[in-house]
């Protein structure tokens, strides 16, 4: 009688595998231990990190005055796109910042951006401007302001969104005051009291 071939070869496993395959497994769990163990470690101290340099922040206050000129023959804010004061406005700003509120009172830096008339209800502009500090110890640091205007308020509270060099990692918030409106012109002198966190 022919015999069978077998396709498949089954042995029962022998004693002397059992040990290695023991030994393998629990290097394997050592191993995945340790990993753990020091990615753990790793992040435990990048969260000290973020958490020391939290507690190192500062709080500054800044006190400056903005012009806002639209008349005569140098402005610094041009109306870009739609209608003076209707609906869709878009102007581009370059404005001086002072430390008084007179135009001829010692420059501190530039505000620039743009800002639109975001509502077809009511009086309110949305502001994405930066100010690019060019005197004294902030010279070359800047705060990046970005939000909702209501200028007909008394005081208007706008956030500060981030900054570069003194003012890295930047928040805070901006209160606005309108000094001076020229109805005839549109040209305004508003007082920013600027309380920031930063680095």
């Amino acid at each position: 009688m022919p015999r069978k071939k077998t396709l498949f070869k089954l042995s029962p496993p022998s004693h002397q595998q059992t040990p290695k395959m023991s030994t393998l497994f629990a290097l394997t769990l050592i191993l995945l231990s340790i990993y753990a163990i020091l990615t753990k470690a790793e992040f435990s101290e990048q969260s000290l990190e973020l958490q020391s340099a939290h507690r190192a922040d500062k709080v500054s206050h800044l006190h400056f005055y903005f012009h806002d000129v639209v008349s005569g023959k140098d402005p610094t804010a041009i109306v870009v796109a739609g209608k003076r004061n209707a609906f869709g406005m878009t102007t581009i700003i370059d404005d001086p910042l002072t430390e008084g509120p007179e135009p001829e009172s010692r420059a501190v830096g530039r505000a620039q951006g743009v800002y639109t008339q975001s509502t077809k209800e009511g009086a309110a502009l949305h502001m994405a401007m930066t100010f690019v500090f060019k005197e004294g110890k902030y010279n070359g640091s800047s705060i990046s302001i970005l939000g909702n205007n209501q200028y007909l308020e008394a005081v208007r509270e706008l956030p500060v969104v981030g900054g570069t060099g003194a003012f890295r990692f930047a928040r805070g918030y901006a209160l606005a005051k309108t000094k001076k409106f020229v109805v005839r012109t549109g040209d305004a002198v508003v007082e920013y009291n600027v309380f920031v966190m930063h680095h």
